[in-house]
């Protein structure tokens, strides 16, 4: 049986990540700050999805978190990284708690949620982890600094750690979206928006449902020479 944890699962990406996935047949646990959402997710899945609350950032709730996958459905098999958090300034109006929040969620909290996972997973030998990261992570974002260095740097954590573990059964790779409609996106300036699809050669932004086809096949043994990669549904905005 495949159980994956998708974290940040609430909205957007990680909702269609977490619907594919049910879809495709695993047990699912739908993480979200806001367990309303996260709620709403586990329901409209049914009996393959178990909502938890949690913050990716506290070590405390990550350890909860895993607890809590393991009562329900067993031992996770995939983990989804996919917990995110946005905001826009430019490099000088940066407060160091913006920088300092940015960092705590996604690159924190995709060791702290890795942390949790993968001894279990080197015991079985066996295990599949997905690191959502972004094309701004590649190619740098005006305004978005703190957001481009986080994912730059879950980026180098997808490729050390497929370097140490691939040889044990576990698989480690990433995706790297471009914008996409979801909330997240949305809350960027429409300027920021508007100047951003104009450089798009696909001409739009992505679908969340695009992006969890990625990461289905990821998670998939069709997948099983993917190590260290980072897949790229991103409009052409980065051709690799």
């Amino acid at each position: 049986m495949s159980v994956a944890i998708v974290t940040g699962a609430g909205s957007g990406i990680g909702r269609a990540i977490a619907l594919r996935l049910a879809g495709d047949g695993y047990k699912v646990v739908v993480n979200d700050f806001n367990f309303e959402a996260a709620q709403a997710v586990a329901n409209e899945i049914g009996a393959a999805a178990y909502p938890v609350q949690g913050d990716v950032s506290d070590e405390q709730d990550v350890a909860r978190m895993v607890e809590t996958c393991v009562a329900q459905f067993g031992q996770p098999t995939h983990l989804i990284n996919n917990a995110g958090h946005i905001h826009q300034a430019r490099f000088t109006d940066m407060k160091v708690s913006d920088f300092d929040r940015m960092i705590a969620v996604h690159l924190r909290g995709v060791f702290l949620c890795t942390h949790a996972v993968l001894p279990g997973m080197l015991e079985r030998n066996k295990g599949v982890i997905v690191n959502m990261a972004s094309q701004l992570g590649q190619i740098g974002g005006v305004e978005l600094v703190h957001y481009s260095a986080a994912k730059a740097g879950i980026i180098g954590m997808t490729k050390s750690l497929a370097r140490e573990v691939s040889d044990k059964g576990v698989r480690v790779n990433a995706v790297a979206p471009g914008p996409i409609n979801t909330p997240l996106v949305r809350a960027l300036s429409q300027d920021w928006q508007d100047a951003k699809a104009a450089e798009l050669p696909l001409g739009r932004f992505g679908e969340p449902d695009e992006v969890a086809g990625a990461v289905a096949f990821l998670c998939s043994n069709d997948a099983a020479l993917f190590v260290g990669q980072t897949l790229s549904p991103n409009s052409g905005d980065v051709m690799l």
